[in-house]
């Protein structure tokens, strides 16, 4: 098998384990898929591989209910390093307005990734969010929103971004969408990244 298949299987199982590993909290197996410097960017925390780990911890012993499902996958990889996209949702459940809610995110996770010392890992996961909506648990019910703040957060998590920041978690309004300026200036820097260009993706 040529080192090409190889690293695509490599980089493909490294996405897989984010997920599995993340959600079923194996956080130690979780701290081996990033890089020292490896970075998340998220909705509700944006820091280190370290840093989100310890978010996650807190938001689950507060009861925060955060899982994820992936999709199509697809990556390019040049010499020691790929950008990955794989197509995700996240389903997020907790209490608004007293209303047990599901939300669910469709959108993709944008990966930086690079081979170290033979080993594949994250520099930077930066999903990228299309759509979302917001359904009450329990059939029948109605969520009575607060249709101006709902409003005031991007169209593509909208109401991911309404549930988080009624729990509490200051969220990010300049996350990329499925269009848009954001967007492009993220492709733009996986590009740089493929180059072999420092890392130029962050936020503002």
């Amino acid at each position: 098998m040529d080192q090409d298949v190889l690293d695509r299987i490599a980089v493909r199982q490294l996405v897989d384990n984010w997920v599995l590993w993340r959600d079923a909290g194996y956080w130690e197996k979780f701290r081996t898929v990033w890089h020292p410097d490896g970075k998340m960017f998220a909705t509700w925390t944006q820091g280190t591989g370290d840093e989100f780990i310890a978010m996650n911890k807190k938001a689950w012993a507060a009861g925060v209910s955060i899982l994820h499902s992936q999709g199509a996958h697809t990556s390019e990889i040049r010499g020691n390093r790929a950008i990955a996209e794989t197509k995700m949702h996240i389903s997020q459940r907790d209490t608004v307005h007293d209303i047990l809610v599901d939300v669910v995110c469709v959108g993709r996770f944008y990966d930086f990734l690079e081979k170290r010392d033979g080993k594949w890992g994250f520099v930077l996961r930066q999903p990228i969010y299309e759509k979302d909506r917001m359904d009450p648990v329990r059939a029948g019910e109605k969520v009575p929103l607060d249709e101006k703040l709902l409003n005031s957060f991007p169209e593509g998590y909208r109401h991911l971004a309404y549930i988080q920041s009624k729990i509490g978690f200051p969220v990010k309004t300049n996350m990329p969408g499925l269009k848009g300026e954001r967007v492009e200036a993220l492709y733009a820097a996986g590009e740089e990244w493929l180059a072999g260009k420092p890392l130029s993706w962050g936020h503002d």
